[in-house]
């Protein structure tokens, strides 16, 4: 490893400074969207993982389930920022497919709610 890659601390091995990984990027590739919720889940069988750098191949092993931008970087232990950024490039490259999640429902209103408890209760 370079001096310019990292370090290595005896505790915890190699260090990456995450702008190595991001290649110095601090955002996303336009239009990706992606905030700390975001879905992302693969979109494709990768064959070519030698030619991934190895943080791009984690994420997508990572994204064969649904799993959010919050959850990668948890399980990853890759800041969140840095992954948004790699998620962005996994986007844009068609590895992955991210999206906003599911809005919650409402919640139904008091009165829908004792209709069907009325109706229930005449059966």
């Amino acid at each position: 490893m370079s001096p310019a890659a990292g370090r290595l601390d005896e505790g915890a091995g190699p260090l990456v400074r995450p702008y190595t990984m991001t290649g110095g990027r601090t955002r996303p590739a336009a239009g990706a969207g992606l905030d700390m919720i975001s879905i992302v889940v693969a979109a494709r069988e990768r064959r070519d993982w030698g030619e991934m750098q190895p943080e791009h191949a984690r994420i997508l092993r990572r994204c064969r389930t649904p799993v959010s931008v919050a959850e990668l970087s948890a399980h990853l232990d890759i800041p969140i920022t840095v992954v948004k950024v790699l998620v962005g490039d996994l986007v844009a490259a068609g590895d992955v497919a991210a999206r906003a999640p599911a809005p919650a429902a409402d919640h139904p209103e008091a009165h829908v709610l004792q209709a069907v408890l009325d109706g229930i209760r005449r059966l």
